[in-house]
């Protein structure tokens, strides 16, 4: 039952020098330069830290950060998400005129269990919270019994379709290390247990709900026998038959094809009914060193679904491109961004419980504009916009 590979593709080989600059590609005396500055830990502080940032080429099209972020921060004063606020899926209501926002949450307790909030703007750019109680929390006893995460969202016949990353067991404060050796393995699990449980993997499920406060988890969407995540929905039918795009961690090698985490897309005739997936996108550029997985669910235009993707690069900082699928058959690319759209750089991008990150999970466009909303460091909302035209117009003189 589970999703299987339906063909290969080959990639070029990728690799990360050990004391020196990154080579890339099949060149090996390709060198890709970091650009770094020291960052104290504190003011007047002789501790501190470097960051690193890829150079770009001047002129090239870049999304645009909006001077007011974060939309959101951390709320003290709610204990679901007194933590972190960050990765947002995002839709835009045309008839009511607002966006909007389904975010994740983290309370500070050291499970790190995670919650949705929900957030509401007239202008896409200022939100306020619609309660102060969490939109939809992890369930008792289900698959997603310990935290649900990194919403990505759709609305098809006046329901709107969420998938989403979640665990049965506790992750834990991953980045304090003696909490996460506590967290890694669950304890409680002999040898016979499904192996999501003993080895504690993500699962992708999709919940269904009209209004937000009523939902049903229809189950999980991807292979339990894999860590799958970065589970996109398409907002259409394709050919009759609905279409997703997803990153199993496992599907790696020669077999695959791939040498990194790579992103995969699926067909099916029901929901809940992938089987067979493709390869879509991976490892092709300097700054894509890393696993790779597709971001916002796709935008149609006329020249094809546009969607953002996401790349980890040489220092381990996540940076966005953008892809345009073929409008009859998006599995295949017709044209990709050589050059990433954004990438760390703002204290609340890199100052996180991730330092170096810029993740979203929803996009959408406001008279023309497209807005990308995205995680910071793992601690905060963003937005950064551009011309949807210019940025079509660029990647209609890039290659697939």
């Amino acid at each position: 039952m589970g999703i299987l590979p339906m063909s290969i593709t080959s990639v070029p080989l990728v690799g990360q020098g050990q004391d020196g600059p990154a080579t890339h590609g099949r060149d090996a005396h390709a060198t890709v330069p970091l650009r770094a500055h020291y960052k104290p830990l504190e003011s007047g502080s002789r501790l501190g830290y470097f960051v690193a940032t890829l150079p770009f080429e001047r002129g090239s099209m870049k999304l645009h950060r909006y001077a007011g972020n974060p939309i959101l921060s951390p709320h003290p004063d709610h204990p679901w998400e007194d933590l972190a606020v960050f990765n947002p899926a995002a839709w835009y209501d045309e008839a009511a005129g607002e966006v909007l926002l389904l975010y994740r949450a983290a309370e500070s307790g050291p499970e790190y269990k995670c919650y949705f909030g929900l957030a509401r703007s007239r202008d896409g750019y200022h939100f306020k919270r619609v309660s102060d109680q969490p939109a939809l929390s992890p369930s008792v006893e289900g698959f997603d019994g310990a935290t649900i995460q990194d919403p990505r969202m759709i609305k098809m016949d006046g329901w709107y379709y969420v998938t989403y990353a979640c665990r049965h067991y506790p992750f834990g404060q991953f980045w304090i290390p003696e909490v996460r050796k506590k967290y890694i393995t669950p304890a409680e699990c002999p040898e016979c247990f499904p192996r999501y449980l003993r080895t504690n993997a993500t699962l992708t499920g999709l919940l269904l709900t009209q209004d937000f406060k009523r939902w049903i988890r229809a189950g999980w969407l991807t292979d339990p026998l894999l860590d799958d995540r970065d589970v996109v929905l398409f907002p259409e039918k394709v050919g009759g038959r609905h279409v997703m795009m997803h990153r199993p961690l496992e599907w790696v090698g020669p077999q695959y094809g791939v040498e990194h985490a790579s992103a995969w897309i699926s067909f099916a005739d029901d929901l809940m009914g992938f089987r067979e997936s493709k390869l879509l996108i991976t490892n092709k550029y300097p700054w894509e060193t890393a696993k790779l997985g597709v971001n916002t669910p796709p935008i149609k235009t006329e020249h094809g679904w546009l969607t953002i993707y996401h790349a980890v690069g040489p220092d381990k900082y996540y940076r966005l491109g953008a892809v345009l699928l073929d409008l009859l058959d998006p599995s295949i690319v017709r044209h990709r961004t050589p050059d990433w759209l954004l990438q760390p750089e703002m204290e609340y991008e890199i100052e996180g419980f991730y330092r170096g990150v810029c993740f979203p999970c929803g996009a959408v466009v406001i008279d023309g504009t497209l807005f990308v909303y995205y995680g910071g460091g793992d601690k905060y909302c963003a937005v950064a916009t551009c011309d949807l035209d210019e940025l079509v117009n660029h990647l209609l003189k890039c290659p697939g």
